[in-house]
């Protein structure tokens, strides 16, 4: 899943970031609406933190735009503004959420994946395929009874191709998901994550395969007996 945040403070931007990533969320950070509108428009965002006061503007106003363009993504916003005038505001807005700093980590953490678990949002909390199974909130993999331990990059790209299982994932959906802006990805990144991937499965016994349409995106699918 990948995340906009638009904190204009640079330490909590960072601090947030990390805490993200370790959430298992790519995540992009920018400090103006300028910066962040062009992302909004370039970039399939899963959920958006936005922080209200910014140095080019509010940040309701870069919501209004999000929203007038047809974006439904979750928004939570992330503000010092803790009057109910404000809140209202800002729900009113076309926000789904309203965090008050300061804040726990953990807070902002539940509050988004509680966002991506909403109807139509992008986060399902059991993910399956074959003998395959994924709790995507404790970030467990199962095959079977027998728990997978799963390097925490392969895990975030099984998790995308679960969730599309039997669909093609063309490979730019898939390093948008797993990568930010920032983030160093060679041209050959996600090939090297599906083979160990596709290794550990098969050694696993997940009774999965992930295919290779040339050309096109990576499949996960059901083994079939034949």
């Amino acid at each position: 899943m990948r995340i906009l945040l638009v904190e204009d403070n640079e330490r909590l931007a960072e601090l947030v970031c990390q805490g993200l990533r370790s959430g298992s969320f790519a995540v992009d950070s920018f400090a103006t609406v300028e910066d962040a509108d062009l992302a909004l428009a370039s970039v399939s965002y899963d959920a958006a933190i936005l922080d209200i006061g910014l140095p080019d503007g509010d940040g309701l106003d870069l919501l209004k735009r999000a929203r007038q363009r047809g974006q439904a993504l979750p928004v939570l916003l992330l503000t010092a503004r803790d009057g109910v005038d404000d809140r209202v505001r800002g729900l009113n807005g076309g926000a789904d959420d309203y965090l008050v700093k300061p804040f726990a980590m953990e807070e902002l953490l539940a509050r988004i994946r509680a966002l991506l678990r909403r109807p139509g949002a992008a986060l399902g909390v059991q993910l399956s395929c074959g003998r395959l199974n994924m709790d995507t909130s404790a970030r467990e993999v199962r095959v079977g009874d027998t728990v997978m331990s799963i390097p925490r990059r392969e895990s975030e790209l099984l998790e995308q191709l679960l969730r599309r299982a039997g669909r093609v994932v063309p490979k730019r959906a898939l390093e948008e998901g797993l990568y930010g802006f920032d983030d160093d990805v060679s041209s050959n990144t996600v090939e090297v994550l599906l083979s160990r991937l596709r290794k550990r499965l098969t050694q696993g016994g997940a009774g999965v395969t992930i295919h290779t349409l040339r050309g096109v995106g990576y499949m996960l699918a059901e083994d079939r007996c034949d």
